[in-house]
């Protein structure tokens, strides 16, 4: 079966997965653990090579209060805590975002595990914290702007491998396969410039009840996509066989 080199997730249903159950939100989130651990030792197993998961938004600051510091409690408990097993099954873990709105605290437990598991290279752990995808851009159009007022880049010399190198997953191939979970069917700001020629999968199930079942159909669903990237079939056929 054909793998994904790269899988982008947006982990929905959390909170509605808990009130279902008359439960508080967060704890949503906290069984939405189970499900994260079961991808990354998926990926690792089958020699996926990265893995990019959409735990916080920009957007989610605006959510209430005590629910967006439950989830930074969480983040940095479980960062905490998996950092080690993460470094033995040899996951190179980074973080993208804007780690400006973060904890001075969380800030430099990232950084700890960053540099802990950064010769890893079994499996590329992308955590998008505080991340959205104008913003990325943003920033990246901003990197590119100062290399050019700087004299280290011509503007001729401006195309899309030098705008995506600047980009926060700039050194990992664009994701082959986005799926979400929770029933919508939107990108919610997440990876615009990479998911461009992304194969998307949305499943209904909530976050927490994702088991390795739901993800073999997303896999399974993958390898029966005909990617052509603006060419014909004709033409990818023929390219499938010289290659």
């Amino acid at each position: 079966m054909q793998l994904p080199r790269h899988i982008a997730i947006i982990m929905d249903g959390n909170g509605r997965w808990a009130k279902a159950r008359g439960m508080p939100r967060h704890l949503g989130h906290k069984d939405g653990l189970g499900p994260v651990r079961m991808c990354i030792e998926q990926c690792v197993e089958r020699g996926i090579g990265a893995l990019t998961l959409f735990t916080f938004s920009s957007e989610n600051w605006r959510r209430p209060p005590e629910e967006v510091g439950s989830l930074m409690t969480l983040f940095l408990d479980s960062l905490i805590r998996e950092a080690d097993a993460l470094h033995r099954d040899g996951v190179r873990l980074r973080f993208i975002g804007d780690r400006h709105t973060l904890s001075m605290k969380l800030q430099s437990h990232m950084a700890e595990v960053e540099h802990l598991t950064a010769a890893n290279e079994r499996l590329r752990l992308q955590i998008a914290i505080s991340y959205g995808g104008r913003w990325d851009i943003l920033n990246a159009v901003r990197s590119v702007a100062r290399a050019a007022m700087s004299g280290s880049l011509r503007v001729e010399q401006i195309d899309e491998t030098v705008f995506a190198a600047a980009l926060a997953l700039g050194d990992v191939p664009d994701p082959d396969l986005f799926i979400r979970t929770g029933g919508e069917h939107r990108i919610s700001n997440f990876l615009l410039w990479n998911l461009a020629y992304t194969e998307l999968h949305f499943s209904d199930v909530l976050w927490p009840d994702f088991s390795p079942t739901h993800l073999e159909a997303a896999l399974a669903a993958f390898a029966l996509r005909d990617r052509r990237f603006g060419l014909t079939s004709e033409q990818t056929g023929a390219t499938s066989q010289n290659a």
